[in-house]
């Protein structure tokens, strides 16, 4: 009854603005209105790594719920995981608006949002309320825009969270904070990477990365990852980059794509860093996942698990348990007995397409 509910309310949020829109669904999901998954997942979508059990390969990438407000209610829709995030030290607003924009002809979004959050005391704040938790949870970590000391800050920020996550992303590929993009460089990134890895008792540690990055930018981030003791990459952010053919009128704002047209960019880049790290990182995939077929192909291209943002805005809970019912049923059809069994399968043939 309740997924009914939401669902019947998905296209009146769609009238609104969409940062207004995603403003409501937050307040909603923390007062708990919210629909709790029906059923267990099916053994086959089971997914362990990073030293944690995933009951299925779904989660909800950073962005969505940036200071961790509605955690509870969405533990309970189905995913597999939830990245809560970014935050940043110090409370900032983020760039002026409007800075979101619905590309429905499309299926993207773009944001140009800025790390707006509430600090990383408010955050902390609401992440020790899940200390009772079903499924991991991940912490995103950005820096402020002026007065940023990134290694510094990185540190401080997984000092600050490592016992209350399960894993924890360095977000070094947002385009919409000045000079963030330029940390992917082997040099800035390995002096992060050292700092983060003197913290006892970090949780796991990934870096999110840009879809934007060259083949020798990626292969530089891999190996800087792998030597520096990090478990794993987000194959990727948001991208700067305009697919040829956009239908929305919002095509040519400023920010960062998300959505079905970042979805082969993305997939391509997911399949190469597979290739480049060789086992030695576990990779999550992320950038245009609508359908279950498309969670197979990001697995299949190498992800082990997988992230979703502009799908859940466009389509909210009941994409979930669909997501989940078409995996299955891609598995089969590839005679395919597992989630792990799929991983890495395509990834040549991915990482080659143009």
């Amino acid at each position: 009854m309740l997924l009914s509910i939401v669902s019947a309310a998905l296209p009146a949020l769609r009238l609104l603005d969409p940062e207004r829109a995603h403003g409501i669904a937050l307040r909603a999901l923390s007062w708990g209105l919210a629909p709790a998954a029906s059923a267990p997942d099916h053994a086959a979508l089971a997914v362990d790594c990073l030293g944690l059990r995933f009951s299925n390969p779904i989660g909800l990438a950073a962005g969505f719920d940036k200071n961790a407000a509605a955690g509870p209610a969405l533990l309970r829709l189905g995913f597999g995981f939830v990245e809560t995030g970014s935050v940043t030290p110090r409370p900032q607003p983020g760039n002026p608006k409007p800075r979101m924009f619905r590309l429905s002809e499309d299926g993207g979004i773009i944001n140009r949002l800025g790390f707006n959050n509430l600090g990383l005391s408010v955050y902390t704040r609401n992440l020790a309320r899940l200390s009772r938790r079903s499924i991991p949870v991940g912490a995103n970590i950005g820096i402020n825009k002026e007065g940023a000391d990134p290694v510094r800050d990185y540190k401080a920020l997984v000092e600050a969270v490592r016992t209350l996550v399960d894993y924890t992303v360095i977000n070094v590929s947002s385009p919409n904070t000045p000079g963030l993009r330029d940390l992917q460089t082997e040099a800035q990134l390995r002096s992060i990477l050292q700092a983060v890895g003197s913290v006892d008792g970090r949780p796991p540690i990934l870096v999110k990365v840009a879809p934007d990055l060259s083949q020798d930018g990626l292969a530089s981030v891999v190996e800087t990852c792998v030597e520096q003791g990090v478990q794993g990459l987000i194959l990727g952010n948001t991208t700067i980059s305009r697919p040829a053919g956009l239908k929305s009128i919002h095509a040519g704002e400023a920010g960062g794509l998300s959505g079905l047209p970042l979805q082969p960019l993305s997939t391509r880049m997911l399949a190469r860093a597979y290739l480049l790290a060789r086992h030695r990182l576990v990779l999550i995939g992320a950038g245009g996942i609508f359908t279950g077929g498309d969670v197979l192909t990001k697995i299949r291209a190498g992800a082990s698990l997988v992230q979703l943002y502009s799908s859940f805005a466009f389509h909210g809970p009941a994409l979930i348990p669909r997501l989940k019912a078409e995996l299955l049923a891609g598995l089969r059809e590839a005679r395919l007995t597992t989630v792990q069994d799929a991983i890495g399968t395509r990834a040549q043939e991915l990482a080659e397409q143009v």
